[in-house]
């Protein structure tokens, strides 16, 4: 394999960054391409259907377009809904992104933990048996906040964003029966990290918050493992919307090592 073949993370917008962030610490030298879809941003209010062929779509024209060593869909709601498939119709590995129900499930000292991601991931068959397979014998309580998504996009565009805004957002999930119960949540949308600060402020300094960017990482580095790493060109982060848009994140991509912007 040539040393240069990219890890390519996909995700609707970049949310994705928190899956970067982990990876970088346990694959420092691997190359990357990053794609957000911010012309299809958010996925959490489209139905199904319009994800799975939006997600199959891009990823079909970008692995033949990057010749990617590895596909990362770093989002929880394209990985619930079209993982399966992308994984039947491409050759190249793919690692998804699903919610970390599994590790919140034995952290929950209470026995009641949340789950905080985007309406259409809260509804997914995939949720449920999770829940099922993981929380026998715990009581998870699910709320849709697809406004956070936007909220994330602002703050790591440096825009400022109020606690209130966020707690407002969030605050379904408490408000249900056994709220107040919840010693856990689990950060079933990859944005949502980028909000931890102001979630643990509205929600409490009790509160645990879980997410599945680190063991993505361990996945990524472990079907990669013994390969060459070479960064070469540098990275580069690509979108499906419009490139001036995109260059509003320019300093959060260049943190990260990632200089180029370019519209796919």
């Amino acid at each position: 394999m040539d040393a240069t073949s990219p890890i390519l993370l996909f995700d609707s917008g970049i949310g994705g960054l928190t899956v970067l962030d982990e990876m970088r610490k346990v694959l420092p030298d691997a190359p990357v391409i990053y794609a957000a879809d911010m012309a299809g941003l958010p996925y959490g209010t489209k139905s199904e259907a319009e994800v799975a062929a939006r997600v199959a779509g891009l990823l079909g024209r970008m692995a033949e377009r990057y010749q990617p060593r590895l596909i990362c869909i770093a989002c929880n709601t394209a990985s619930t809904i079209a993982l399966g498939m992308v994984r039947d119709v491409l050759e190249t590995p793919i690692v998804g992104t699903v919610p970390a129900i599994k590790p919140a499930a034995a952290l929950t000292k209470s026995g009641v933990f949340g789950l905080l991601g985007t309406e259409t991931t809260m509804r997914q068959k995939y949720v449920d048996d999770l829940e099922h397979a993981f929380a026998v014998g715990k009581r998870l309580l699910r709320h849709g906040a697809n406004e956070l998504v936007p909220l994330a996009e602002a703050k790591l565009r440096g825009e400022g964003v109020r606690v209130d805004d966020v707690a407002e957002v969030a605050k379904g999930l408490v408000l249900q029966a056994h709220g107040r119960e919840i010693d856990t949540i689990v950060l079933a949308c990859t944005h949502f990290p980028l909000l931890e600060d102001e979630l643990r402020e509205a929600f409490g300094e009790d509160v645990d918050f879980v997410h599945g960017a680190q063991g993505i990482a361990r996945r990524i580095a472990h079907l990669t493992e013994g390969q060459r790493f070479e960064r070469g060109s540098g990275d580069r982060a690509v979108t499906t919307g419009e490139l001036a848009d995109f260059e509003r994140l320019s300093q959060a991509f260049a943190a990260r090592g990632i200089d180029r912007l370019e519209k796919f």
